[in-house]
Order: structure tokens, then sequence, then C-alpha cells
């Protein structure tokens, strides 16, 4: 019943679009008089070109319409957060994420707070494979998608927030990863230990710490500093022996005689026995 009536509504809608396009030529053929509808006609006709014709720009100028001519009414409101996901489909993330932030600073304890929490969140996440080495955007989608996992824990957006951060947090391991294997490639052995170190430090709960561990060992190995390497084999031996990095690692070390052992007071001895211990990872 209610959908028949939302039907009706939207076919009313259509028919004064037709009503009004139809009579007369000039300028009534660039479309309808919005001023002449009322808020809720405006805003099915939004719905209805995002949703059959895929026209986020024609549905944005409608929304935004609901909003200036009707600013205090319930459809404006609706109106809005529909603008920051029309932005969104649309892929003008500036656009989304400055509708969505007015939709939180205007209606900070409406339902809808949490998708316009999200929304802005995505804004961020979804431009993360465009941006190159530069990580500015990846930080500010992992501080909007934690706002939404600390903010609204048991919103129905909270599971794929906490999804997207974790790939987000694993995609800044990656490049730092990708930064390290350079400078390792290159026999600029300081860079790439400092690229690997972080990775271990910073991003030990993501899927590329082993492989900073084994190449950890790479680097270390070729400066001749053989404490470390095996205290990073060491690491590798108690949290990851299921993975081919141990194994390379184990054949790595013992070829030279040297076991998978934390030795010596270096940064890796300490993160080995705070393993341990159970104070990491």
């Amino acid at each position: 019943m209610v959908r028949a009536k939302e039907a009706a509504k939207l076919v009313g809608a259509l028919v004064l679009v037709a009503s009004l396009t139809a009579c007369g030529g000039g300028a009534q053929n660039k479309g309808p008089d919005l001023e002449k509808m009322d808020a809720e006609q405006i805003y099915k006709l939004g719905e209805f070109e995002l949703a059959n014709n895929r026209k986020s720009d024609s549905a944005i100028k409608y929304f935004a319409e609901v909003e200036r001519l009707y600013p205090y009414s319930e459809w404006a409101k609706r109106a809005l957060i529909m603008q920051a996901f029309s932005y969104h489909q649309g892929r003008k993330y500036e656009e989304s994420r400055s509708a969505a932030q007015r939709y939180i600073d205007t209606y900070p304890a409406d339902e809808d707070a949490a998708y316009a929490k999200y929304l802005l969140a995505l804004s961020y996440y979804d431009q993360i494979d465009d941006v190159g080495r530069d990580q500015g955007l990846t930080f500010q989608a992992l501080q909007a998608l934690r706002a939404v996992i600390e903010e609204y824990p048991d919103s129905e957006y909270a599971q794929s927030a906490i999804l997207k951060f974790d790939l987000a947090f694993d995609h800044l391991a990656a490049k730092e990863m990708e930064i390290g294997r350079y400078y390792l490639k290159r026999q600029h052995y300081a860079a790439a230990i400092n690229r690997f170190r972080v990775v271990v430090e910073q991003y030990q709960t993501t899927s590329h710490t082993p492989e900073a561990l084994y190449r950890l060992i790479e680097a270390y190995l070729s400066l001749g500093f053989t404490d470390e390497a095996q205290s990073a084999g060491a690491i590798l031996g108690y949290n990851f022996q299921s993975t081919v990095w141990y194994q390379d690692a184990y054949r790595l070390l013992t070829q030279k005689g040297l076991a998978l052992e934390a030795k010596g007071d270096g940064w890796l001895a300490t993160v080995y026995r705070q393993v341990i211990k159970g104070e990491w990872l």
C-alpha cells in the first residue's frame, strides 16, 4: 500500500513535468517550473533521475532546488543527504564531502548522520588508488573511517568501515614496502631498512610484516650486521613460521651458518623480547 502511494506521487510529479514542458515553446521547453511544484515532487524527480537515467548532475539539481525552495522542510533534509550521495556517484568527491559535512553540521543527531559520516569517509577511501605515492588521502580516509567506527559502533556502516579501515591501513604498508624494495634493489640499504622498519613497528598487523622481516634480513646481511639479521629471523620463526618468507629466511641464514635467534641489543632483539612477553602482535 505504501509503495503504491509512493508510485502514485511519483507519477503525479512526472505528469506535472510533462504538462509543464509540453504547453508552449521557448523557455518552457528547458524544463519544468519547479517553483510550481511542492518539495516532495521535486525530490521524487531527483530520485527518478538517479535511479532510472543514472544522471547524477540532474539529480543534484533537483535535490538542491528542494533545499532552496523549501529550506526548513523534512524533504530539504533528505535532499541534502541525497546530494552527498549523488555527488559521490558522480565521482565528485570534494562536493560529496562538502554536502556530507553540511548534513553532519546541520543535523548531528539525525539517524542519517552516521550515513553522512560514512559517505564522507568513502569520498577519501575511493580515491586511494589514484594518489600514487602521496598518502595524504589515505591518512584522511583512515581518520574518517575511524570516526564512523568510534562514533557509530552500532550502525549498519560500522562493519564496512572496519573492513575498509584495514584495507587502507594495508595500503599504507604496501607503499612502504614498495619504496623499501626500490631502495634495496639499488643497494641503498640504510634507506631500505628505514622503510621496512616502519612496516614492522607501525603496520605489524598487516599482511606485509613477514616480507618486511625477510627484507630486513637481506639488507642487514648485505651490510654485515648478522645480529640484526638473526633477530629478524627469530621474529619470523616465532610469529610467521608457516609463511614462505620464513622458509626463505631459514635457508638464507642457515646457509651462512647463522641461527634464527635474537642476538645483541638492537631494535629487532627488543621487538623479539616483547613478542616473547606477549606485548607485541
